[in-house]
């Protein structure tokens, strides 16, 4: 066991609850501080991969996600009229974990809470870190006055990190990729048993199922840099953006009401060097590497992160080394997952009215083999 006892983590989201319950369940007392002041959960589904789900099982929580979650393991490629251009198998997964589960976010959140609860981690809401000083610990004053020592501190704080931004300036704020996507819960009807991707010039629309009842619907669109729409908005907003589609995603634009609970949100990235950290402070999750969400990994990184930080931190060694070795893990797996969102993303948004029926050609074409790269490279250990 190494020298790291008691730790603070910064962020309550997936990634800091999934640390807290990794940390305690491996005897490190794991203190979390969340800004917020509850548990509250912004935005509607979210897919798990398998990778994600080995690191769920690893933290104990894997039947309680199969329980509430919808498991498929194929995606389907159409056009923006719903004619299927290429269906693909995912080849994530094994005996142990399927290949994908999406499921509410709300369920999981709660679930990791949980997790973390058990576990005998220790959760603060309406709290966060105001200064860390290096004294021979990492010597922390909270927002409520509270001054503690810790043998570490891991800011899983979000894309925005204060933490990153505290001890990286603004070096590595986020970068907007002039895209934005939009989602919404809807009824799932019973045909929808997969991921579906319905690709239009310059824009995108798909759906993910979430449980026996709900799926979700996303759209990626070209997006002016830091727009800030009005919420009541967003219903009709999406509604006009979703105009190029027919078929299934056509019927869901035309039911949507003003009561739908839209959600938007800006596409950006953060990619921080290694090593991610600076004396006792580590950055994790979003705070380190944010992507866009085009293979479904961030959730799946920020766990990673989680559970391969208590691996690591339970080697007997200095903290500098254990820190190190845990961005050496990490980096080249947070990074491949970036640049290929990216790529995704490039290709999909250059696609235009001229090069439409060439690009699906390619897509087509193309499609099977790239995703099963990606599938292999995410089926190794994390």
């Amino acid at each position: 066991m190494g020298d790291v006892r008691k730790v603070l983590i910064v962020g309550a989201g997936i990634g800091g609850l999934g640390a807290g319950a990794a940390l305690a369940q491996r005897g490190i007392e794991a203190d979390i501080v969340e800004i917020r002041p509850e548990p509250n959960v912004y935005g509607v589904g979210i897919n798990q991969p398998a990778n994600s789900l080995r690191a769920l099982k690893t933290l104990g929580v894997l039947d309680e996600v199969r329980e509430v979650g919808f498991e498929f393991d194929h995606t389907r490629f159409n056009d923006h009229h719903g004619n299927l251009v290429v269906d693909v198998p995912s080849l994530l997964g094994d005996d142990d974990v399927p290949a994908n589960t999406g499921l509410t976010r709300r369920d999981l959140h709660n679930i990791l809470i949980g997790a973390a609860d058990r576990a005998g981690a220790r959760t603060r809401y309406a709290t966060t870190v105001t200064d860390v000083a290096d004294n021979g610990s990492a010597h922390v004053t909270l927002s409520d006055g509270t001054e503690a020592d810790y043998d570490l501190v891991v800011a899983f704080d979000g894309i925005n990190s204060p933490l990153r931004k505290r001890l990286f300036d603004d070096a590595y704020d986020p970068t907007y990729t002039g895209y934005g996507v939009w989602r919404v819960t809807v009824p799932r009807p019973d045909e929808v048993d997969c991921c579906a991707l319905y690709q239009a010039p310059g824009t995108k629309a798909g759906h993910i199922p979430l449980s026996s009842e709900l799926m979700y619907l996303l759209l990626v669109h070209a997006e002016p840099h830091h727009a800030r729409y009005d919420k009541a908005r967003y219903p009709g907003m999406l509604h006009e953006r979703l105009t190029p589609f027919t078929g299934l995603i056509g019927e869901i634009r035309d039911n949507l009401s003003d009561d739908d609970d839209v959600v938007y949100s800006p596409l950006s990235e953060v990619m921080l060097p290694a090593p991610w950290f600076k004396g006792r402070v580590l950055m994790c999750g979003d705070a380190a590497h944010a992507c866009t969400p085009h293979t479904t990994q961030g959730a799946a990184m920020a766990l990673e992160d989680a559970v391969v930080l208590a691996e690591e931190l339970a080697v007997d060694r200095r903290l500098a080394e254990t820190l190190g070795a845990f961005c050496d893990r990490r980096y080249p797996r947070a990074k491949f997952v970036q640049d290929v969102s990216r790529g995704i993303l490039n290709a999909e948004m250059q696609i235009n009215e001229d090069n439409h029926a060439i690009a699906l050609a390619h897509m087509r074409e193309e499609l099977p083999g790239q995703m099963a790269g990606v599938d292999a490279f995410l089926n190794q250990p994390a």
